[in-house]
């Protein structure tokens, strides 16, 4: 490991400590940390377009817009394949909230995702990026009555 100094303003500071103490971290180093990596991991995703990820999807939505539930079920099931879970959320009597999984290559699960986004009556869409490691060692056999041949681990 490898120890640097940093020097920045007393108001950068500031806004750095009270960062660290609202989510809990136990000092400035673990926190800074914690900050480049989801930086970097940010940026790898972004360069490189055929990187397996996981992105997480949300959006709301006033629920009473014409046809707009039946067409985001409709597309998610095109793409069953990469939609993994879809939770739904009734935010008010009005307003749902989704959060969709998506996986597979970074630049399809952007494309899934703005497809999603861009359909009208959906508000607030935004997407988060998770890089993962490609498993490719075990097959899913959802589709035969849910038997796995492997342990999730979760």
């Amino acid at each position: 490991m490898q120890r640097f100094t940093l020097s920045i303003d007393d108001e950068l500071a500031e806004r750095f400590d009270a960062y660290l103490t609202e989510h809990g971290y136990a000092n400035r180093s673990e926190c800074f940390r914690d900050i480049l990596r989801n930086h970097f991991t940010s940026e790898d995703v972004k360069d490189n377009p055929s990187a397996e990820c996981v992105g997480v999807l949300s959006y709301a939505y006033n629920h009473h817009e014409r046809q707009l539930a039946m067409r985001m079920t409709e597309y998610q099931h095109e793409h069953a394949g990469e939609v993994i879970s879809t939770m739904h959320v009734h935010a008010t009597h009005e307003e749902c909230v989704e959060s969709v999984v998506i996986r597979g290559r970074a630049e399809d699960v952007v494309t899934l995702s703005r497809r999603l986004s861009a359909e009208p009556g959906v508000r607030h869409g935004r997407l988060n990026l998770i890089p993962v490691t490609p498993d490719d060692t075990h097959e899913h056999a959802h589709e035969h009555a849910h038997s796995h041949d492997h342990h999730h681990g979760h």
